[in-house]
C-alpha cells in the first residue's frame, strides 16, 4: 500500500510538473527548483511512516562571471545549505538577436571570457553600435601593416644619419633599427595593458586618470634622463622609459577623449578634437623652442646637473598647471565622487550642491579605497552575511535580507571596523542599474552618519534605513534636478562578477 500511494504521488506531482513546464518555458533553475520540491517527505496512507527526505527550496542564487553559480538552499527544517554549480543555461548569457546567424558574433561568442574581457567592452554587443566589431576586426590588419612600414622607414632614417654608412653594409643600420623598434615594442604593451586591464575606468573619472597619467609620464622622463649617466645602459633605460611613457599614454588618450566629449554640447566633437590639436601643436612649437634657446646657453650644455635640475623645476610647474586646468572642469554628470559629495550633502543638510561647487570640492587625486565611509560593490553574499557581526548563517538570515530588500535592486549590510567605522558590503541583483548604485550609497551614508553603539539590532536598524530611503530618495532626485545635474547620465557602474537572482523570479 505504501508503495502503491508513493507511486500515485509521484504521478500526480510529475504531471503537474509537466502541466505548468507546457504553458511556460522553464529555465535551468526553474527546474532545479522544481526538483527539489519533489524532494519532499511522503508519508504512509496511514500517515505513520516517513519514506522520504525533507523538503527543500532555494532561496537565491549567485551567479558569478565566469558562468558558475551558488545556490542558497534551506528546508522545512530551516537548515541553509550552499551548493556550487556550473551554469551553462541560456538566460545567464547576453544572446543579440541574430546573432545565432552572424558568423562573426559565434567566433566570439567561442573565445575565453577573459579574452574577450581583455579586447572587448563592458556590457559587448548590447553597449556598442552594430558596426563596432566589423570596424575593429578590419583595423586590425590595417594597424599591423602600418606599423611594419613603419619599421622598414626606421631602417632607411638611421641609415640616412649615418649608422651603417662607414661598413659599407646595411646590416648595422638594420641591426639599429631592430633595437629601435624593440624599445617601441616594448612601449607598446603599456598601452596594451592599460587599455584591456582598465578600460572601464575612464568613463567614470577622467580627471584623476589623465592627472594619473602626468605622473607617471615624469617617472618615465627620469629613464629617459638617466641615459646620460648609464649610456652602455642606453637599450634598457630607453624602454624601460617608453614603457612607462606609453603606459601614461595609454591613460591619457581614453580620459581626455571624455573630456573633449564634455566640451561637446552641440554634436560637434570632430571640431573640438581637431581645434585641440591646433592648440597642443602651437603649444609644442613653443616650448620646442624655448627648450632649444635653454639648450644653446653654454653654462647649460656642459652641465648634467643644470639639466636635470631645470627639467625637476620646468617638470614640477607642468603637473601644477595640469591639476589647476584639470580643476577648472565642470561635469554636470554624476560619478561616484561627486555623487558622494551630493549624498552626504542631503543626508547631513536636506540640501543639493549646484554642479559648479560639487566640482570645486571633488578631490581629484584620492582614491576609492580612501573614501568614507568605504563600501565594497558587488560583495558576493556569503561575504555580507559574514560581515554581519554575532549574526549566524541561517536560513532566517538569508530571508530576513532578502524581504528586507524586496523592493530594491541590491543589497545592502555592514560591519564595525576596528577604527569604529562602518564598512558597507553591497550585492547587485540581476536588473540593477546605475540608480540602484545611488540609491545604496544614499543608504549607506544614512547609515554611517545614525549609527551610534546604543544600536542592538542590526535588522532593526537597516529596516529603518531602507524605510527612510524610500521616503527621501525622490526629494533627493528633484533637488538634483533643480540643481542643474544631468540624473539622466549617471555614471555609476554595476559590477558583474557577481550578480543575486532572488528565487521568487526564477519560478
Amino acid at each position: 500500500m505504501v508503495g502503491v500511494a508513493l507511486c500515485h504521488q509521484f504521478s500526480y506531482l510529475t504531471g503537474d510538473y509537466l502541466r505548468r513546464s507546457a504553458t511556460r518555458p522553464i529555465s535551468r533553475d526553474s527546474q532545479f527548483h522544481h526538483s527539489l520540491q519533489l524532494r519532499c517527505s511522503q508519508k504512509s496512507e496511514l500517515g505513520q511512516q516517513d519514506v522520504g527526505c525533507s523538503e527543500e527550496r532555494l532561496l537565491l542564487v549567485e551567479r558569478y562571471k565566469d558562468g558558475t553559480s551558488r545556490r542558497y538552499i534551506t528546508n522545512n527544517k530551516s537548515q541553509l545549505r550552499i551548493m556550487w554549480n556550473k551554469d551553462t543555461s541560456p538566460n545567464t548569457k547576453t544572446v543579440r538577436e541574430g546573432e545565432e546567424k552572424d558568423e562573426l558574433f559565434m567566433l566570439i561568442k567561442f573565445l575565453p571570457n577573459s579574452f574577450k574581457d581583455f579586447i572587448l567592452p563592458a556590457g559587448f554587443p548590447e553597449s556598442v553600435s552594430d558596426d563596432y566589431l566589423d570596424y575593429m576586426l578590419l583595423q586590425f590588419p590595417t594597424n599591423v601593416s602600418g606599423w611594419l612600414c613603419h619599421t622598414l622607414v626606421t631602417s632607411s632614417l638611421l641609415k640616412a644619419v649615418g649608422v651603417g654608412s662607414f661598413s659599407g653594409t646595411t646590416a648595422a643600420a638594420s641591426a639599429a633599427a631592430i633595437r629601435w623598434v624593440t624599445k617601441d615594442g616594448l612601449g607598446a604593451f603599456g598601452r596594451l595593458l592599460i587599455g584591456g586591464r582598465f578600460g572601464k575606468l575612464f568613463d567614470d573619472d577622467p580627471k584623476q586618470w589623465r592627472m594619473y597619467a602626468d605622473f607617471i609620464g615624469s617617472a618615465a622622463s627620469i629613464f629617459e634622463l638617466s641615459t646620460q649617466l648609464l649610456p652602455d645602459y642606453f637599450l634598457l633605460l630607453a624602454s624601460l622609459g617608453n614603457f612607462i611613457k606609453a603606459t601614461a599614454r595609454g591613460l591619457k588618450d581614453p580620459s581626455f577623449r571624455v573630456i573633449q566629449n564634455h566640451f561637446s554640447v552641440s554634436n560637434n566633437l570632430g571640431e573640438i578634437a581637431s581645434k585641440e590639436e591646433v592648440w597642443e601643436v602651437m603649444a609644442q612649437l613653443f616650448g620646442l623652442s624655448l627648450g632649444i634657446i635653454i639648450l644653446d646657453t653654454p653654462w647649460i650644455q656642459t652641465s648634467y646637473s643644470t639639466i636635470a635640475i631645470t627639467w625637476l623645476c620646468m617638470r614640477g610647474l607642468h603637473l601644477w598647471l595640469r591639476y589647476q586646468s584639470l580643476a577648472v572642469l565642470k561635469f554636470q554628470t554624476i560619478n561616484l565622487k561627486r555623487a558622494r559629495i551630493l549624498v552626504k550633502s542631503h543626508v547631513l543638510h536636506k540640501s543639493i550642491l549646484d554642479y559648479v561647487r560639487c566640482n570645486k570640492e571633488e578631490n581629484i587625486l584620492c582614491w576609492e579605497r580612501f573614501s568614507q565611509p568605504q563600501i565594497v560593490f558587488g560583495a558576493s553574499f556569503d561575504a555580507m552575511i559574514a560581515g554581519l557581526d554575532n549574526t549566524p548563517r541561517s536560513t532566517n538570515t538569508v530571508e530576513t535580507l532578502l524581504k528586507l530588500y524586496m523592493k530594491e535592486r541590491y543589497i545592502l549590510t555592514f560591519n564595525q571596523t576596528k577604527s569604529e567605522q562602518l564598512s558597507f558590503l553591497v550585492a547587485f541583483k540581476v536588473e540593477a542599474s546605475s540608480m540602484s548604485v545611488l540609491r545604496s550609497l544614499w543608504q549607506a551614508h544614512w547609515l554611517s552618519e545614525n549609527w551610534t553603539a546604543e544600536v542592538k539590532n542590526v535588522f532593526d536598524f537597516l529596516k529603518d534605513s531602507v524605510q527612510i530611503l524610500q521616503v527621501e530618495f525622490d526629494d533627493f532626485l528633484v533637488k538634483l534636478e533643480l540643481a542643474g545635474w544631468n540624473v539622466d547620465n549617471i555614471i555609476l557602474k554595476i559590477p558583474r562578477d557577481v550578480l543575486v537572482e532572488v528565487a521568487d523570479s526564477l519560478t
